[in-house]
């Protein structure tokens, strides 16, 4: 196991460094310092003093790859490339192009995120799987048309319409929960309620229809005749064999959105103003902000391949036929 471990982490260093020369090249060849420099003083005629006063205050006046200026090491630490991608592998995200320290931000900004997808990621999941398992119980029936139609049409339609239809009924019309803002401690309940629910009910009908899917394959397979054969109830069978051995398949699917629970929902933080990193992100986008978004596509690249690993050693947790050499 902890070789299997050690061998995926080792597979992880190519694919991020990967990642982080493909985002080098496009915020820095594609898009040159100089035409960062522009973008972030917003002026149409902007001197090349200013230009190069920007870039030296933020270190972009270094050469790409190789300082010539330099001696040994130097050569290729005193540059853009190594000051701006290589110590992100440290997890040294360095400062923002407006001077605020990238790490700190992040681990301010995480709180709000995990206090949104969290609780959605957790009751989403609870709620999708129960309701999936009494469509397959109705498997065939009316019921089960129904529910489909009802998944296809709630999968339909778009996610703003929960959040605008939400922010006007419930917050707006019943005046239950603030449409938006954000407070600390348990103030922030009445701040992340409607969020939740909203991302709960968004997400019902795709979930609800994919372990639908999956319920209804495990069913027909022959382990469960066998169980039915040996005169178990309909729910032992569901709940005892079929959701236990549809574990694998869910926990893919699981592995998704397990680096949105860090980094947020950029649309669900935006519209509610939760500060949280989603709206930290979009901040970056709309103020030409390049360090903070290299720190973030960097920050939900490690996510992800640590949710691959822990995905894949999870799999012999729920089935005992799977072994990590």
């Amino acid at each position: 196991m902890i070789a299997y471990i050690i061998r995926r982490l080792a597979y992880a260093v190519p694919i991020l460094l990967g990642v982080n020369v493909i985002t080098f090249v496009l915020f820095f060849v594609v898009n040159s310092p100089d035409d960062m420099a522009r973008l972030h003083l917003g002026n149409k005629h902007v001197t090349a003093t200013a230009i190069e006063k920007w870039k030296s205050e933020r270190g972009y006046d270094k050469p790409l790859l190789f300082n010539e200026a330099q001696s040994s090491s130097e050569r290729f630490t005193d540059t853009i490339f190594y000051r701006n991608t290589v110590k992100l592998f440290l997890f040294d995200f360095g400062q923002s192009d407006s001077g605020r320290d990238i790490g700190y931000d992040i681990s301010q900004r995480m709180w709000p995120s995990l206090a949104i997808t969290l609780p959605v990621f957790v009751l989403g999941l609870l709620l999708t799987i129960t309701i999936a398992l009494a469509i397959a119980f109705f498997r065939g029936t009316y019921i089960d048309s129904w529910a489909v139609v009802i998944c296809v049409a709630m999968m339909s339609i778009s996610g703003l319409f929960y959040i605008i239809g939400g922010q006007f009924l419930i917050g707006k019309m019943l005046r239950l929960v603030p449409i938006s803002g954000y407070d600390v401690g348990f103030s922030a309940i009445k701040f992340l309620a409607l969020p939740v629910l909203i991302g709960v009910i968004g997400g019902l009908g795709h979930g609800t229809r994919w372990y639908r899917t999956i319920f209804l394959e495990e069913i027909n397979r022959d382990y469960v005749r066998t169980a039915r054969a040996k005169g178990l109830s309909e729910k032992m069978v569901l709940y005892g064999h079929v959701l236990r051995n549809a574990l694998i398949p869910i926990l893919t699917g699981v592995v998704v959105v397990l680096p949105s629970l860090f980094l947020g929902s950029l649309i669900t933080e935006a519209f509610f103003g939760i500060p949280g990193l989603g709206s930290y992100t979009i901040e970056a986008i709309q103020s030409q902000d390049f360090a903070i978004v290299r720190a973030m596509v960097f920050l939900g690249s490690v996510l992800y391949i640590i949710g691959l690993v822990l995905t894949d050693i999870s799999y012999t947790m729920v089935d005992p036929r799977v072994r990590l050499n």
